[in-house]
């Protein structure tokens, strides 16, 4: 099977599992990027180990074994399973950058700062941890009963609409005219896209005094989680409302900063101060 072929029936198959359209994408990036980079060249185990230790050069650890994932994925497709590479071992980090976590007050300048619908967009992912992928069903009927039912990877969860936030959406419903179907359109009245969003948030910035590097979707996401869990304390309960199968994942977002650390280590008490 030729390569384009190849990718084009991968892709075809990850649709039947009802992947989501952000994975799809991402898997074919990917898969893309190691047929490209590999052109010419035998394809062995020992090739694609070479592929993926050269990443290491460009890319964090995380990044190369998310790249591993779907490339493993595509050889186990196309029927070369002894091709598949293991995943760089890495040690989980006990806290993140803190240039690229974003604060509770970042984002409320972000807020204050945003045109109307990004705004409201920004505040939905926040106000109630759905993916940006999941925008969709934020409809017009899910804000009338404050409920919103998510269909993901053969999964269902119902996530709550803030009584704030409904009254918002409804408000801007009724001014665009919307009385069903999705809220968040364009002005054609075609859905959103995750590009646009992605970039009138990043327009959003130098008004706002935010860095760009803090301000994408999914950073929206791990803010709820870390206000949810300082509220609930409650990490299988957020695992849930985020729709993870795992609270390993979960636990991911609940990282602290290295600032944060820092000031753990130093309240320990373990250093002498001496005269």
């Amino acid at each position: 099977m030729k390569n384009e072929a190849a990718v084009m029936s991968f892709l075809a198959e990850l649709e039947r599992e009802e992947r989501s359209g952000a994975t799809i994408e991402k898997y074919a990036r990917d898969v893309q990027r190691f047929l490209n980079e590999n052109a010419g060249r035998e394809l062995t185990r020992e090739s694609v180990a070479a592929w993926r230790d050269g990443l290491l050069t460009k890319l964090t650890a995380s990044s190369v074994n998310s790249m591993v994932s779907g490339v493993n994925r595509f050889l186990e497709f196309i029927g070369r399973p002894e091709c598949k590479v293991k995943h760089l071992q890495v040690q989980q980090r006990v806290f993140r950058d803190e240039e690229r976590e974003l604060s509770q007050a970042e984002y409320e300048r972000l807020i204050d700062a945003a045109p109307r619908r990004i705004g409201l967009i920004m505040e939905t992912i926040c106000a109630t941890g759905i993916r940006v992928s999941e925008l969709s069903y934020i409809t017009a009927e899910a804000v009338s009963v404050g409920r919103a039912d998510i269909r993901m990877k053969g999964k269902i969860r119902t996530i709550l609409i803030p009584g704030k936030l409904c009254r918002k959406l409804r408000k801007y419903a009724k001014k665009q005219k919307i009385a069903s179907g999705e809220i968040f359109l364009t002005r054609s009245g075609k859905p959103i896209t995750r590009r646009q969003i992605w970039a009138e948030m990043k327009a959003v910035c130098k008004k706002a005094r935010v860095d760009p590097r803090k301000v994408f979707p999914h950073n929206l996401r791990h803010l709820f989680a870390r206000v949810f869990y300082r509220a609930t304390k409650n990490i299988a309960m957020l695992a849930d409302v985020l729709g993870h199968s795992s609270v390993d994942t979960t636990r991911i977002y609940l990282i602290s900063t290295g600032a944060e650390h820092a000031r753990v280590l130093d309240g320990l008490g373990l250093v002498r101060l001496r005269t």
